[in-house]
């Protein structure tokens, strides 16, 4: 059973989608959860099948007090790096929400300060608090839809099934047909690099 808070007051849960991927942005969700919120099925993203986080994705939207999501494209993370984009994608989402948190619970173990809102990182997060866990279902199918989008751009990636992860088909699409703009050509995008010509 997740737990609904980790301290007293506004807390918002913040958690990302994408980080692994080679193409498309890294997205961040955070969410600030009413006091009364209950729900059984929310749990991290990765523990749902993509239908369950479809229908979660409005559930979760009409009943958390706020939430927000942003996307970081790849130049920006190919300018700062992926830890930095993903962090930056929090900070941007945390910016967006109606209402300020007095507290972060934030997914995983780096983090850096949002302005003077006391934090804690919380190593598997999105599998213990309901708040990080709505973040990662937000933050997942809004990427998720990013990339069915840019998909009908350049089907040969099949952004529609692989979300641009780096599957055996993804890099064998970049290998036969170089990359796209969607690329993030900071990150090892075939085992052998050096065939690539940017």
């Amino acid at each position: 059973m997740l737990k609904l808070s980790y301290s007293d007051g506004i807390e918002a849960g913040t958690d990302e989608a994408g980080r692994g991927c080679l193409a498309g942005p890294v997205t961040a969700a955070a969410v600030i959860l009413p006091s009364n919120f209950k729900n059984t099925i929310i749990n991290d993203s990765k523990q749902l099948s993509e239908k369950k986080r479809l229908l979660l994705q409005p559930i979760i939207e009409d009943t958390v007090s706020a939430f927000a999501v942003q996307h970081i494209f790849p130049e920006e993370i190919d300018k700062i790096n992926i830890l930095n984009a993903s962090i930056l994608a929090m900070h941007k989402s945390l910016s967006k929400l109606q209402t300020n948190p007095e507290f972060i619970i934030v997914d995983g173990n780096k983090f850096k300060p949002y302005g003077d809102i006391n934090h804690v990182c919380i190593v598997k997060g999105d599998s213990k608090y309901l708040s990080i866990a709505a973040a990662s279902i937000l933050a997942k199918t809004y990427r998720d839809a990013y990339m069915e989008q840019i998909h009908e751009e350049f089907p040969m990636y099949n952004w529609k099934q692989n979300k641009g992860y780096p599957t055996k088909e993804h890099r064998e699409a970049i290998k036969k047909y170089g990359i796209t703009k969607y690329h993030r050509k900071s990150f090892r995008l075939l085992p052998e690099q050096l065939t690539l010509d940017f």
